[in-house]
């Protein structure tokens, strides 16, 4: 009997398209068709560098908090790290996107990321749940971030909150394919 419904291959499939034209929608061009002049913002808060900066490392500190949790859960348990490879590289990628630009003649020095907390747990499908939820958390934060983001920012963090939240459903997906 064949299998109907969401297979893994088509939901990544799926996943990759959203992203992509997230990201393309994004990047779309400037205010200059509107006469060169910027659209009025009634009513929302306008936001400083400073905030916009202070979300961006949030986010970052965030992702590489994440992206340890990718490896601890791949280390402990390998037959889920093929799964994990593609949703790992893609967090890896936002966390590059939302990095704040540096200003000239700041050194490049990076901090190291934060150490991870807690231990990974014993059921290999109990630790995909969990790494599902921290996706679902992400996608969570990135999502309240938008109401004090400035309009470029917000942007880039609704496509990240997507992407988490399509990442949360196929690791979901991928916890119950995972055989213990």
């Amino acid at each position: 009997m064949r299998r109907t419904g969401t297979t893994r291959r088509g939901a990544l499939t799926a996943t990759g398209a959203l992203a992509l034209g997230a990201v393309l929608t994004g990047c779309g061009g400037d205010d200059e068709g509107a006469g060169g002049k910027k659209p009025a913002h009634s009513g929302a808060r306008a936001t400083t560098a400073k905030a916009d900066k202070a979300l961006r490392e949030k986010a970052v500190r965030d992702g590489a908090l994440l992206l340890a949790r990718y490896d601890l859960v791949a280390e402990a348990h390998p037959a889920t790290a093929a799964g994990l490879v593609p949703l790992r590289a893609a967090v890896a990628e936002h966390g590059k996107a939302l990095a704040p630009p540096r200003a000239k003649g700041e050194p490049k020095g990076d901090k190291a990321p934060p150490a991870p907390a807690g231990p990974v747990s014993a059921d290999p499908k109990a630790a995909v749940r969990e790494l599902a939820a921290a996706e679902r958390r992400r996608a969570d934060a990135h999502t309240e971030a938008l109401l004090t983001a400035g309009p470029e920012l917000a942007r880039l963090l609704a496509s990240v909150a997507a992407a988490a939240a399509a990442h949360a459903y196929l690791l979901t997906e991928l916890a119950e394919e995972t055989a213990v």
